[in-house]
């Protein structure tokens, strides 16, 4: 998880251990030289906020060796976020079953674990149970819950970030403006026994944390990233200039309810939308109707694994209602790289959405267009939690806060 690229620090005198510790993640600056360089500093005073960072335990020197200075004379040692001095806790949840890891600051999984846990039985329910969770992958890897420096959480739903509330979320009954990262801080607390305080806890929407997971390990150079997560529901992530672009108050990318005809009802109330008519769950509904017994778009998936041709037949028949739909969307945005995710996320739907998307999108709006399927599977979300809570903490303005904190 490293920080976003194409930051650069300026400001002289007035730039903080927050901005080194930044330029060192981003990679645009690995050496003592290269940052008195970069932001105008003397040696002395990158040397005391470096030394900070040090005795923090954040920054080391790199095992890479000397390396030429940009300032000239003898190599310079290069520099590093280190990584290993704390661990992220993350948790994706779906309709009817979530997932949770223990990773570590630069994103890799120590030890995750996966089960039903149905958002329709209450925050209440769900929230302690990922508690539960989290306190089982720390005594599996020997890690302290005091070692934990946040939580990451995606849910189906469109969330105020602000807040980290849902607002008025179709799937989730109940879930509306509840207090989720005090329930699940709590939780955590109640489950390991840590007296250390409330533990950061960050919420956003599930599509998004894919989308910020994908992007960020396999699309850093892409400016303008969509993934679509095509599940019991139907959602967006858009990662625009290497950040999640959620719109004023988390609506961005609900494509789900895009009214796309007038058949079919909706969890939301309305008729038509294009998840009551081209989702995993509408797909199962249609299955169910023809008597193949399937409940959700986890049966579909299952389905579609063994080659069930009505199953692909209807799959192919929803990705091209959903590739008439982003049609419109690559128009409006210009993406790189269009992503498709989720429980619909193999050959059939992705051949019906390039039929109607090649079809209906001029070709300028296709021309350096990549559609691709989700490299990191059920890991995405998990990995963009883990890399959320880490540009938040880490970020230049929180970082002088954090390390008062710490009395460095």
């Amino acid at each position: 998880m490293t920080g976003k690229p194409g930051r650069t620090a300026r400001g002289g005198a007035q730039t903080s251990a927050g901005d080194l510790l930044d330029l060192v993640r981003s990679g645009q600056a690995v050496t003592r030289g290269a940052l008195q360089q970069l932001t105008g500093l003397s040696r002395a005073t990158v040397g005391q906020r470096l030394d900070r960072l040090f005795r923090a335990g954040w920054l080391r020197e790199g095992a890479g060796g000397p390396v030429d200075s940009p300032l000239g004379g003898r190599p310079a040692i290069t520099l590093e976020f280190d990584g290993s001095h704390a661990v992220v806790l993350a948790a994706d949840l779906d309709t009817r079953h979530a997932r949770a890891a223990l990773l570590t600051l630069t994103g890799e999984i120590l030890a995750e674990r996966s089960g039903a846990l149905v958002v329709e039985d209450g925050p209440e329910v769900v929230l302690a149970g990922l508690g539960r969770w989290f306190a089982e992958l720390l005594t599996e890897t020997g890690h302290a819950p005091e070692s934990v420096c946040g939580i990451g959480l995606g849910v189906p739903g469109p969330v105020d970030t602000g807040t980290g509330r849902v607002v008025q979320p179709p799937m989730m009954s109940g879930w509306d403006g509840y207090d989720i990262r005090g329930r699940l801080s709590r939780a955590f607390t109640e489950h390991t026994g840590t007296g250390t305080g409330p533990v950061p806890v960050l919420v956003d929407n599930d599509a998004n944390l894919m989308a910020y997971g994908e992007q960020r390990t396999g699309y850093q150079d892409c400016r303008a990233f969509v993934l679509v997560k095509v599940s019991t529901g139907i959602g967006a992530g858009v990662v625009v200039d290497g950040a999640i672009y959620r719109g004023v108050d988390g609506g961005a990318g609900d494509l789900g309810h895009i009214r796309v005809g007038t058949e079919g009802l909706c969890r939301c109330g309305s008729y038509g939308c294009l998840a009551a008519v081209a989702s995993g769950g509408a797909v199962a509904r249609r299955l169910t109707e023809a008597g193949v017994p399937a409940a959700s778009g986890s049966d579909v998936r299952e389905l579609l694994a063994v080659g069930h041709p009505e199953a692909a037949a209807l799959a192919r028949e929803a990705g091209r209602q959903v590739g008439d739909v982003l049609a419109t969307v690559v128009t409006l945005l210009n993406p790189g790289v269009l992503m498709i995710a989720g429980d619909l996320a193999g050959t059939p739907f992705l051949t019906g959405v390039r039929e109607l998307l090649y079809q209906r999108a001029l070709p300028r709006s296709t021309a350096h267009l990549d559609v691709v399927t989700a490299r990191l599977g059920e890991r995405a979300g998990l990995i963009g939690a883990g890399a959320l809570v880490v540009e938040h903490l880490y970020a230049p303005e929180r970082v002088e806060e954090r390390l008062a904190a710490l009395g460095v």
